[in-house]
């Protein structure tokens, strides 16, 4: 009798540290997944207008998934210069799922696009849902192969887009570069390209690529500088409080290591993870809204979602029009971070305590990125800061 209670005893425990784990990993799940689209997509999308006078900026991407701060943040600067037609572009006009947190519909499908009969001046390669060399997209792959004429086109791969530019074989012979945590894995599927470590932005003529997720500002701004020159440039990088120069090339490739899952392993084991919302609103800044949904993404919370006071969809400052993953009827999250607190109606009736918002301090001229790592840094401590870095590949 004592046995079998010992062994009910040691059961139980097992059974109850399993359920435990199982739940405490749940931002590992949730790290991991990409949220379909679960409703109509009948949604109007108003583009913005074509001006003959201005070159075409093109950002490719993956309705099966696209990495947000890769689209949105060069989408948010080469609009910035008002000298550009931008357009985002996906195989089918359908809603494109970002990763992560939101869905984006696109200007054009390719065939709209091609019936344009517009000529693309650069050509944005963000990271697809394509991990590998054998899921590549051969539509996506062709299509951009199809726009890419080399001697008038600039192409920019930005993070782990890299994948699908080397597929392409464009860069074959020619510096390319990814996220550090995914470098080694990227060379060993192409050996074709000329693989560069330890740099921000690499560039041969007019063939750009970047590090990992954060640099896709520097890749954006180096192109500007190119070709609408330093003052625009500065212009533009003064609007988003960056500092770095497109020239300061060199870059710490530290990828994720054993000592930085252990870090990630006891902050989802043991941590406070929280529900975080990131609510959409009206002419939001496309490169704010993809860096607080970005950076919030790695510090492994419980879930992120994004969402809109009347579970519409919404159009950024420069005409993107996003959807909601969440509404705020099933959805209630530990933190709402508002990027335009302006804007809120004065009572916000679906809200018993405030407490929860968190907002953007406007009068402190801080780039976005480094105004959330502060705020993870007071949340999480400096280890985990410097994981949640690495993870941007923001060194």
């Amino acid at each position: 009798m004592k046995n079998r209670k010992m062994t009910y005893g040691i059961l139980l425990t097992i059974g109850v540290t399993m359920i435990w784990f199982f739940y405490a990993c749940a931002p590992v799940r949730e790290f991991m997944r990409w949220k379909s689209f679960e409703g109509h997509a009948a949604v109007s999308c108003q583009r913005p207008g074509f001006d003959a006078a201005k070159e075409t900026v093109i950002l490719v991407a993956d309705n099966e998934g696209t990495e947000i701060f890769d689209l949105m943040a060069p989408y948010y600067l080469f609009s910035a210069t008002g000298k550009a037609n931008v357009y985002v572009v996906a195989e089918k006009k359908e809603p494109v799922i970002i990763r992560k947190g939101l869905f984006l519909l696109p200007h054009f499908s390719f065939d709209e696009f091609d019936s344009m009969g517009i000529v693309a001046k650069v050509v944005v390669i963000p990271n697809l849902s394509a991990m590998d060399a054998r899921h590549q997209n051969p539509r996506i792959v062709n299509w951009i192969k199809k726009h890419y004429h080399s001697a008038t086109t600039t192409m920019l791969s930005v993070c782990d887009g890299a994948l699908t530019a080397a597929a392409t074989g464009i860069y074959d012979g020619r510096p390319l570069t990814a996220h550090a945590s995914d470098y080694a894995a990227i060379r060993k599927q192409y050996s074709k390209p000329q693989w560069v470590n330890n740099m921000r932005v690499t560039r041969s003529g007019n063939l750009y690529s970047t590090a990992g997720v954060s640099n896709a500002t520097d890749g954006g701004l180096s192109i500007i500088d190119t070709l609408w020159g330093h003052q625009t440039m500065l212009r533009v990088s003064r609007l988003i409080n960056y500092t770095a120069s497109p020239q300061q090339t060199a870059h710490k490739s530290i990828p994720i290591g054993f000592s930085d899952k252990i870090a990630i392993g006891k902050k989802v084991l043991f941590g406070k993870n929280r529900r975080i919302g990131v609510l959409l609103q009206d002419g939001a800044n496309e490169l704010e809204l993809a860096a607080v949904l970005d950076t919030y993404n790695r510090t492994f919370p419980q879930s992120l979602e994004s969402i809109t006071l009347n579970g519409s969809s919404i159009t950024t400052g420069y005409g993107l029009t996003l959807l909601p993953t969440a509404g705020l009827d099933k959805f209630h999250p530990d933190e709402l971070h508002v990027l335009c607190p302006d804007k809120l109606p004065s009572k916000i009736q679906f809200l018993n305590d405030t407490s929860v918002l968190v907002n953007y301090d406007r009068q402190v001229s801080l780039y976005i990125i480094d105004a959330c790592l502060n705020r993870v840094r007071q949340q999480y401590g400096a280890r985990y800061t410097e994981v949640v870095k690495r993870l941007l590949d923001y060194n």
